[in-house]
């Protein structure tokens, strides 16, 4: 490799960071950071009727949430911008004029309806759908009557015949496709603004990226690629194209696999470690069996010869899986402050909660978040565990609740409790634990026996938070008048 590693990430900006276009800028900033290379964020805006900033902010916010920085770039600045493709046209238009110049490309003045005539004839034929090179040798006065009549043309790159264009991918190794099937293809449209192919061809250039790092679906691009930096006289980057992701049933990803869009997982509680650490196994595989990794891990750790060919599927269970490890390795302040939200929006909390305008209040959540941090899988789904803290109306969860407190021992042990509960001066996790474990050993009975009743009377329910977070959430008031309404209630 020659000079410093330089990698991009150009989205578009026609709607939020979908999760596949969020792997591929990890996968680069990882290969960045990795080698002490430069990370580029440009933005390829030339899609003029879907393109918004709004999108571009949505993008860049959800990169920077994700904790993947760049280098240099949209925001960030650089020697070799804009880093907009709207405000780059200048570069396009003398590039396309070197290209007609040396008869690499020329205009061409078809219209929609012949374009689409041609498709079906070729079609019907059972032949690929190309450009066969109508306008490829017009004569001057050929074009002069195109233009009398009002047509605007587009400009058509000139693909020579029978080459075989050679891609050395990082990670698919040699792929060879021929040129012969693949028609003149477009690089200017009628409104001089560049397409894809070639907009690309000449950023990667100017920002002398060494490599590309993109999703499969960008391999067919790279031959059409191949031929305008040979045309141009340019050296281009090395590519690696990383695997498509699909969803459990193996087709493409779409909505109905889970969401799609990043800022759909952190609107959830989903933790952007956990993204990343999710992300990151899309298609790479560690040298072990380990699964979770640090961010300071994985840049160790990564290498494009580690990145599958095979397809990645997306596991929403397995993303639950990591993410609930992270949010149970989190303090529990952090979860707090991502549940007061959610906790706001059920109606279980109102207004601003910190711990300078609400000490109480916000100790009181932490105990409380505490309590079923271990059993969330994102922060939105604490809303089904807490109703127990809000609610003192007891209803039995079933039957079997119910006749646990018709057991004969679970007088005595209410009464023995309430009574041990009551003489605390202290009453936190540690005081609780100790008066569980006095309760069992002076009334001779094994743990469940004493546990399940005093859980029964506080929730109405057998499973649920660990009595020692529970009982100090409730208080001894609430306590009380809740084992008095639910025995009454028996």
């Amino acid at each position: 490799m020659d000079g410093k590693l330089r990698v991009r990430f150009a989205p578009s900006p026609t709607g939020p960071l979908h999760i596949g276009g969020a792997r591929s800028a990890l996968f680069n900033w990882l290969l960045a950071r990795k080698l002490g290379g430069q990370m580029i964020v440009r933005i390829e805006d030339t899609d003029l009727e879907r393109s918004s900033r709004e999108s571009e902010e949505n993008i860049l916010d959800s990169l920077r949430w994700l904790g993947l920085d760049w280098d240099e770039g949209i925001a960030a600045g650089g020697d070799y911008g804009p880093y907009r493709q709207t405000e780059r046209l200048p570069l396009y238009r003398e590039a396309t004029d070197r290209l007609l110049a040396n008869g690499s490309a020329y205009y061409c003045y078809c219209t929609e309806e012949e374009l689409e005539a041609e498709r079906e004839a070729l079609l019907a034929k059972n032949e690929t759908p190309r450009y066969l090179g109508k306008c490829r040798n017009l004569t001057t006065a050929g074009r002069e009557r195109l233009v009398a009549e009002g047509r605007k043309p587009v400009v058509r790159f000139r693909v020579p015949d029978d080459q075989t264009i050679v891609v050395n991918d990082l990670v698919r190794g040699e792929v060879k496709f021929e040129s012969s099937g693949m028609g003149d293809f477009v690089i200017v449209k009628s409104d001089g603004i560049p397409t894809y192919n070639f907009a690309v061809v000449i950023d990667d250039s100017t920002m002398k990226i060494t490599h590309v790092v993109r999703g499969e679906e960008h391999l067919s691009n790279t031959p059409r690629q191949i031929l305008l930096y040979q045309a141009l006289g340019l050296k281009g980057p090395d590519f690696a194209h990383v695997s498509l992701i699909l969803g459990k049933d193996r087709s493409k990803m779409s909505k109905r696999h889970g969401s799609t869009a990043v800022e759909q997982y952190r609107s959830k509680g989903y933790l952007p470690e956990a993204l990343i650490n999710f992300l990151v196994l899309l298609g790479w595989s560690p040298v072990g069996e380990e699964e979770i990794f640090s961010v300071d891990r994985l840049i160790e750790q990564f290498s494009l010869d580690r990145v599958a060919k095979n397809p990645a599927v997306f596991d929403l269970d397995k993303l639950n899986w990591i993410n609930g490890y992270y949010i149970r390795q989190s303090p529990a302040e952090r979860i707090v402050d991502l549940a007061i939200p959610f906790l706001r929006e059920a109606g279980y909390v109102e207004g601003e909660i910190t711990p300078a305008n609400s000490p109480d209040k916000y100790k009181w959540l932490t105990l409380m978040v505490k309590s079923v941090q271990e059993h969330l899988a994102y922060v939105a789904q604490i809303t089904e565990h807490v109703g127990i803290f809000f609610h003192d109306d007891i209803r039995f969860e079933s039957e079997e609740a119910r006749e646990i407190l018709r057991e004969e021992q679970v007088p005595q042990v209410l009464d023995a409790f309430q009574d041990k509960l009551a003489a605390m001066p202290v009453v936190d996790e540690g005081s609780v634990k100790a008066l569980l474990k006095s309760l069992t050993k002076e009334l001779k009975l094994g743990g469940k026996k004493v546990y399940m009743p005093i859980r029964v009377a506080l929730t109405g329910q057998t499973h649920g938070p660990e009595l020692f977070y529970m009982i100090p959430i409730l208080g001894k008031e609430r306590i009380a008048k809740r084992i008095s309404a639910t025995m009454a209630n028996l």
